[in-house]
């Protein structure tokens, strides 16, 4: 550890297996807070390379619960969280329209960090039981296409790091990992993250860690969701080959509205915003929501545009198939007793 840091003190970049390395003993108590510290605040100052996200990422994934199945075509819908924009959840709402549109969505979330509402702390509202076993969660995920993962629960060795970086109080590395550290195999993801300058890499980070199709995407006001404001800032990784696009509402047929339209409140405000929408009332937030899922149904494969994407995810909201994925999901959690960690 000691050769890491000074590496790192002189601003040169680790190679992933580097990375992973210095990751390992970390997740493994081997290093103190203040090595923690040094190595988050080290990469902060020198700026992170894609190889040394990659290694973290990838010893965050190999110390986590294991889950063993190999079903097929699994995304994830994740932000990084941190943009201060005080909107409600846009990407788990997103996420029962994803589902409802037959791609399989393994839902990684936490409670909230930085925001005042996490995925968990909505779904939690609904009535989601959030510790289920890693068993429990592919048995779901296979049976109604659709399960959440409760980032404590499926890392237990973490914890050191996220008093750290709590502790710090800035911004660092470990506040964007949280997206790339799915343990279930995904296929492809999209990914919502604060920092505007970060898209391209972040993609390249995806290629790394094998997703197949993605989407790293920074909306308008710098929200780490698409924004229905202005333009919003995508780099699509497909066939190996990483690209960059700027969408814009109309561009899908949506209207354009400020980000304070879609401001939301604690998990009971943001609980009855997700329902409303599942339900079918019309607004600025079923509009976000539909370019988010729009966005991911397109990077799940089921649209051959994203303004094709847009409009499954209007058929599926107005059928009842996006509620009914999330009243399956509570209802399964909640009779999963024998599943719980």
């Amino acid at each position: 550890m000691k050769n890491i840091l000074k590496r790192l003190a002189d601003r040169k970049s680790l190679s992933e297996l580097e990375m992973k390395e210095a990751m390992d003993h970390i997740l493994e108590n081997d290093v103190t807070d203040s090595e923690i510290a040094a190595i988050m605040m080290s990469l902060v100052i020198k700026g992170e390379t894609v190889e040394e996200i990659a290694g973290i990422a990838k010893a965050i994934q190999e110390k986590s619960h294991k889950f063993n199945k190999k079903i097929p075509n699994v995304l994830d819908n994740c932000g990084t969280g941190g943009d201060g924009s005080k909107s409600f959840n846009i990407s788990t709402t997103s996420t029962f329209v994803i589902a409802g549109a037959g791609i399989p969505v393994a839902k990684h979330g936490n409670r909230s960090i930085t925001s005042r509402t996490g995925s968990a702390d909505v779904l939690e509202h609904i009535g989601m039981n959030l510790n289920l076993s890693p068993e429990r969660i592919e048995e779901i995920l296979e049976d109604i296409g659709i399960a959440f993962l409760f980032a404590p629960n499926v890392h237990p060795r973490i914890k050191k790091i996220m008093k750290v970086r709590n502790d710090l109080r800035i911004p660092t590395t470990f506040n964007l990992i949280g997206p790339l550290t799915n343990p279930v195999r995904l296929e492809s993801q999209v990914l919502g993250i604060y920092r505007r300058d970060m898209t391209a890499i972040f993609a390249e980070v995806l290629k790394t860690l094998g997703r197949k199709r993605a989407i790293v995407l920074n909306g308008a006001g710098y929200m780490d969701e698409a924004s229905l404001q202005g333009d919003n800032h995508l780099a699509i990784l497909e066939n190996g080959t990483i690209t960059e696009k700027i969408l814009h509402p109309n561009d899908v047929g949506l209207p354009t509205y400020t980000n304070d339209a879609i401001r939301g409140g604690d998990s009971k405000d943001n609980a009855e915003i997700l329902l409303k929408v599942l339900k079918g009332e019309k607004g600025a937030f079923r509009d976000t929501v539909l370019l988010n899922a729009g966005i991911g149904i397109f990077t799940g494969g089921k649209a051959r545009t994203i303004q094709q994407g847009v409009k499954i995810a209007e058929e599926v909201i107005d059928s009842g198939v996006a509620l009914e994925k999330l009243e399956l999901l509570i209802k399964l959690s909640q009779s999963s007793q024998q599943g719980v960690i």
